[in-house]
């Protein structure tokens, strides 16, 4: 298979461009057995994925999800992103090595000085109502994100487009107001809605999109119902015929539903439970380490004493992570002080092992603050594999002085919460963005956003070395040095404690083949296929 070329400049004084011959369909390989096991060169896919040496077409594909769709998230990767990709393309896509490979865009060159992008965008393609794709779409994409009123990460780099010059319907130039580094992070997470109907879109009434099934139904509460689009652009995709989205909220019920057949596929099983599946001989757990999250416990800064840099401190050495790691989340993750996977560039291990669990320095550090005893709240979601994350917080803090009363809520309005800065004293959730440039972390995730986090947190130093980091080339000596005094940042300060890295974990009948995530978590079953 040919290899395309690296895409994002790694200077920005050089000029990068990359072409794909005939559209991309050849260079990446659709359709070509052998190429790489059930997954299109740019698309990540769980470790022991194998592929169908004939994919045969047809079957319904049933996924358990543990929480439904919420259409004012819409524009947000949250747990509720998993149908983005199913509706809707978006104009690239990662490999592992995080090179962008073609999607609606077939080729990009991008300006030596960094401030400008010349996308040429795919022909041929349709939205499901017939309406042709063109660079309109892009424009509003990129206008979409811009929208104060949108629940959107990545607002400030698609804020950064300052400009648009279209050359016909298939060819656009993006203008910026100055260089940044992440810029293909945004071209894989928007998603490109249609321009007609978005308001119907963030109400649930109708997706439109460009992707390979067409939402058919949502039946708030319990799920929702996909057919394969006819007129995808890429021949002979998809496979299946249809795809169920199953809310099933209970683990007992999850569990069953995957055992039974009932379902397929799942990333929602909770991490006591992994250990059972395991041993079913029809189903294979599998992790994507390089592209996820990370659980964490959140603090508000100014909530009294957690305005004190001391207390939260004491609380990042009273964790016992690996006793969350082995105990709560079956094993699957990496217990982690920082919140870079081993992929990133940002990573090391004296970061990750920074707070290793210690609770007679978290009591000391207490006691020399003033406050040896504390009552605090604790929010987290109401899922059964969330909630045990939150007990085993709530139990080792009890060790070291601090009483916290759990507040479950609905995965929905915890979301909202997160991102309106509506947090009680301390939360604990899952966040991602850590797996793509480092830089969108600090200038994109709602907890670790420089100009406004969950956390309340605001900082000189913190917005100074964020903003370069984020405007520098993404390799060389300055812009590891950037990414260290981020790092520094965040274990000094502690206003976001991680706990443990993990990507999505992913339970799947073994007859199932060809699934893929992208790096937002967005489900690909563009080759998916059920073996006989």
């Amino acid at each position: 298979m040919t290899e395309l070329y690296p895409t994002t400049p790694t200077a920005l004084s050089r000029r990068t461009t990359l072409r794909a011959a005939g559209g991309g369909t050849l260079l990446l390989g659709f359709g070509l057995a052998g190429c790489r096991s059930a997954v299109s060169e740019g698309e990540s896919a769980a470790p022991g994925a194998e592929a169908s040496a004939e994919p045969r077409r047809g079957g319904t594909l049933t996924v358990a999800v543990n929480s439904d769709f919420t259409p004012s998230l819409l524009f947000a990767q949250s747990s509720q992103s998993l149908q983005q990709r199913l509706v809707y393309n978006t104009l690239v896509r990662y490999d592992d090595r995080l090179k962008p490979q073609p999607e609606l865009a077939t080729s990009w060159d991008y300006a030596e000085d960094g401030r400008s992008i010349t996308l040429k965008l795919r022909t041929g393609v349709t939205y499901h109502d017939g309406r042709p794709f063109t660079a309109d779409d892009v424009i509003f994409a990129v206008k979409n994100l811009q929208n104060p009123l949108r629940a959107a990460q990545l607002r400030a780099t698609a804020a950064a487009i300052t400009g648009f010059e279209k050359r016909g319907d298939h060819e656009l130039v993006l203008k910026l107001a100055h260089p940044v580094n992440n810029l293909f992070d945004l071209f894989e997470f928007m998603i490109i809605t249609d321009r007609n109907s978005v308001e119907d879109a963030v109400t649930g009434k109708k997706l439109n999109g460009t992707g390979p099934f067409e939402l058919t139904k949502w039946s708030p509460g319990t799920g929702l119902s996909f057919t394969r689009n006819e007129k995808y652009w890429q021949p002979g995709r998809p496979y299946l015929d249809a795809v169920e989205f199953r809310v099933i909220a209970q683990a007992d019920a999850l569990l069953s539903s995957l055992r039974t057949g009932q379902t397929q596929l799942s990333y929602g099983v909770p991490g006591r439970n992994l250990a059972v599946l395991a041993a079913d001989p029809e189903l294979a757990i599998s992790e994507y380490a390089t592209g996820g999250g990370a659980h964490y416990l959140g603090v508000n800064t100014t909530v009294a004493p957690l305005n004190d840099k001391a207390v939260r401190q004491a609380l990042a050495w009273g964790i016992d992570r690996e006793r969350i790691l082995k105990q709560v989340l079956g094993g699957y993750g990496l217990a982690s002080a920082t919140p870079w996977p081993k992929s990133s560039p940002a990573f090391s291990e004296t970061g990750r092992t920074h707070y290793t669990y210690d609770p007679g320095k978290a009591r000391e550090l207490l006691k020399s603050a003033g406050h040896p005893k504390l009552d605090l709240p604790l929010l987290h979601i109401n899922l059964p594999g969330d909630t045990a994350v939150a007990e085993a917080v709530q139990y080792d803090l009890k060790q070291i002085g601090v009483r916290v009363t759990l507040e479950p809520t609905d995965p929905a309005t915890a979301q909202k919460n997160l991102i309106s800065q509506s947090m009680p004293g301390l939360w604990t959730m899952s966040h991602g963005f850590a797996q793509v440039q480092p830089s969108t972390l600090a200038v994109s995730a709602y907890p670790f956003n420089e100009a406004k986090n969950t956390s309340r947190f605001r900082s000189a130093a913190y917005t100074k070395v964020v903003r370069e980091a984020w405007t520098t080339p993404e390799t060389g000596a300055r812009a590891n040095a950037l990414r260290q005094q981020i790092t520094d940042t965040l274990l000094d300060e502690a206003f976001i404690i991680d706990l443990v890295i993990r990507g999505s974990v992913q339970v799947a009948a073994k007859k199932l083949h060809g699934v893929t995530l992208n790096k937002f978590a967005y489900l690909n079953l563009d080759d998916a296929h059920l073996a006989g």
